[in-house]
């Protein structure tokens, strides 16, 4: 299915047709064809409905670089536009950060019932001296490669050196998400932990690279009541990597017995 919102196309789908609403807010890079398995946890109960944001999937990129504020203020709209005022919120990584924005502001157009932020996605890291080093090192680099003397010199292997730089997210962007993620990157949602409200369920591998569960442990300290699942053996995207663990979590949580 398709919806224009502010002149957007945005590409969504909803599955099973309960009574109340769970929305899915998907990871950076992904589709919302990804997070099918987890609609299928709990559509049996719950309309579910999953999305691709505006730059992900098949929907429209931004006309300028979002910041999560902005995928927030879009997501108020989209909600508007399917007539939803009452919603479970699920974020996955990236999504979690626009559910961290959305639950921590003062008031709502619409109400959240309740949160899960799977491997989600909001907290800064501390940067080690290797780090640091590694992005003075870039920046100085990026300034020489771009005087016009010196890319006519080696225009291969500086294109090829270009190419190698940043994250997988990061290099597999366009440039305008490109200018996105940058902004998701360098934002830090830990001041807003603790103005969220809604009953919290953290789901974590414990693998996770991505987004480790450092985090994790730390979201649940700082959301008041928060409870934090684990799930062992699983990476950034626990609910694949152990499906069966990740879906005995999911119905215990929504109480699909």
């Amino acid at each position: 299915m398709e919806i224009v919102i502010d002149g957007y196309k945005i590409a969504y789908k909803e599955s099973g047709a309960g009574d109340n609403v769970i929305v899915i807010l998907q990871g950076w890079g992904t589709n919302m064809a990804a997070y099918d398995s987890v609609a299928a946890c709990v559509n049996a109960k719950y309309r579910v409905i999953q999305l691709d944001f505006p730059g992900f999937g098949d929907s429209d990129e931004p006309r300028d670089p979002w910041a999560v504020e902005d995928y927030a203020r879009f997501m108020v709209k989209f909600m508007d536009a399917l007539h939803i005022e009452k919603a479970s919120l699920i974020g996955h990584s990236y999504g979690g950060r626009v559910i961290i924005r959305l639950a921590a502001r003062p008031s709502l157009p619409f109400e959240i019932s309740n949160i899960v932020l799977i491997d989600s996605a909001g907290i800064l890291p501390k940067k080690t001296w290797k780090q640091k080093l590694k992005i003075k090192t870039y920046k100085v680099m990026k300034k020489i490669t771009a005087l016009k003397p010196i890319y006519a010199i080696c225009p291969e292997l500086i294109d090829d050196w270009k190419s190698r730089q940043g994250s997988a997210d990061y290099r597999n962007a366009s440039p305008m998400m490109r200018q996105c993620l940058v902004k998701a990157v360098n934002e830090d949602l830990t001041p807003l932990l603790k103005d969220i409200r809604q009953d919290t369920l953290l789901i974590w591998g414990d693998r996770d690279t991505a987004t480790p569960l450092s985090d994790g442990r730390l979201m649940e300290q700082l959301i008041p009541g928060a409870g934090l699942a684990v799930i062992n053996g699983a990476g950034h995207f626990s609910f694949l990597d152990q499906p069966a663990v990740f879906r005995r979590i999911m119905e215990s949580y929504f109480k699909m017995g």
